[in-house]
């Protein structure tokens, strides 16, 4: 049997007790070449400042000093066709827009409307309105072929831990860089700015921290550390290496924290959307050939409130932006049902209204990408039926 066949290996059925429902699990064979990758943004990215509206007659009014220019001007948006922009940080992420090989997908949420990072992460991952032991993505792969002995694993965490979209039944493999044991920059940040004001811990904090080479722009995010090997762009290189190896993971997860910008906003997405966007950039050119049968969904979350609140920053949300790129992405454009921000526009009165379903992003890779059944889709994402895969996402 050739491989890359969509075929049918086996079919196993269950009955389901308590539902009254059969529930049957296919064994697939999926495409073999096309790469994965899911990059979580812990802390809810402010999708209007990632990818400001700013043709929004009242984008400007709700932000004030932190919305963003129209492209052209000074530090203005990086333009996306007239009315949507990207941050001046995601410069590489819009070069991949302009070849076609990124989609900006906004005013999109998940189905649960929690302000609490721990819960809406877990449902994130989970792919459901409640908590879940497993993942959608473990629970996809168990769609699959059992690996033959001695290969590498199909799917990857790469990070110092295993994020629950990953856990579940499934087999999956993991990757740190040995020695990597010491916090981010950003922690080292937080805990400069709390010792800033002790007379005599704040100086000492601040010389040690400079004596080690990290400088002002290191702590502001806007620098990497000397010799950081453990970034999310240094992360995001390594996964690329081991995705483009012939018999290497097919399917890889990261995460980045950082984004709950309660305060001074501005200064610190500088930094955060810096790594970002050279982690995605690292990503693609570590893939090599291997980029063009690959599709990276990036994804927080929760938005951010609208307005702007009196530490210049925001708040928790609800609906926000997500990116997928990849050379299997039909990209260059921006995917949106937008609903204004006018004040009678926003979800109760603060929020970007989603108009848009995360699921049906992770659904349609599932299903036109990696080339899963539907009861492979349906397992992973358990009670949304009436959430279609979203078409036309890739190229073909």
């Amino acid at each position: 049997m050739i491989a890359s066949r969509r075929a049918l290996l086996g079919l196993a059925g269950s009955l389901m007790l308590g539902g009254n429902r059969l529930a049957f699990a296919e064994v697939a064979a999926p495409d073999p070449e096309a790469r994965l990758v899911v990059v979580l943004l812990r802390g809810a990215l402010d999708g209007l400042a990632a990818a400001p509206p700013y043709g929004d007659p009242d984008y400007i009014r709700h932000r004030g000093d932190l919305a963003l220019g129209e492209p052209g001007q000074d530090g203005g948006a990086l333009d996306l066709g007239g009315f949507f922009g990207l941050h001046p940080q995601l410069e590489q992420l819009h070069r991949m827009y302009q070849a076609g090989e990124a989609l900006v997908v906004h005013a999109v949420a998940g189905p649960w409307r929690s302000r609490s990072h721990f819960e809406a992460q877990d449902l994130l991952e989970a792919g459901a309105d409640h908590r879940m032991a497993s993942g959608w993505l473990n629970r996809a792969l168990q769609s699959l072929a059992p690996e033959p002995p001695g290969a590498s694993r199909r799917a990857l965490a790469v990070g110092i831990d295993v994020p629950l979209l990953l856990r579940g039944p499934a087999g999956v493999g993991g990757f740190f860089p040995t020695g990597a044991s010491r916090p981010e920059a950003s922690v080292w940040s937080e805990l400069a700015a709390l010792s800033r004001h002790d007379p005599l811990l704040g100086p000492a904090m601040l010389e040690g921290l400079r004596a080690r080479g990290f400088s002002a722009a290191v702590l502001a995010g806007t620098e990497a550390p000397p010799g950081d090997r453990f970034g999310f762009p240094a992360l995001a290189a390594s996964a690329g290496r081991l995705l483009a190896q012939p018999n290497g993971p097919r399917i890889a997860a990261l995460e980045l924290v950082g984004w709950d910008t309660h305060a001074f906003q501005a200064a610190r997405l500088q930094g955060r959307l810096g790594q970002l966007d050279g982690g995605l950039a690292a990503l693609r050119t570590q893939l090599g050939a291997a980029w063009q049968r690959t599709a990276v969904l990036v994804v927080t979350e929760f938005g951010r409130t609208v307005r702007v609140n009196g530490t210049r920053g925001t708040d928790h949300g609800t609906a926000g932006c997500a990116f997928l790129l990849g050379g299997a992405v039909a990209g260059g454009r921006v995917l949106a049902d937008w609903p204004g921000l006018a004040p009678e526009r926003l979800f109760q009165n603060r929020d970007l209204a989603p108009t848009r379903d995360l699921r049906a992003l992770a659904k349609a890779l599932l299903r036109d990408h990696l080339r899963l059944p539907a009861a492979a889709v349906a397992e992973a994402f358990p009670g949304s039926a009436g959430v279609d895969a979203e078409p036309g996402l890739l190229r073909g």
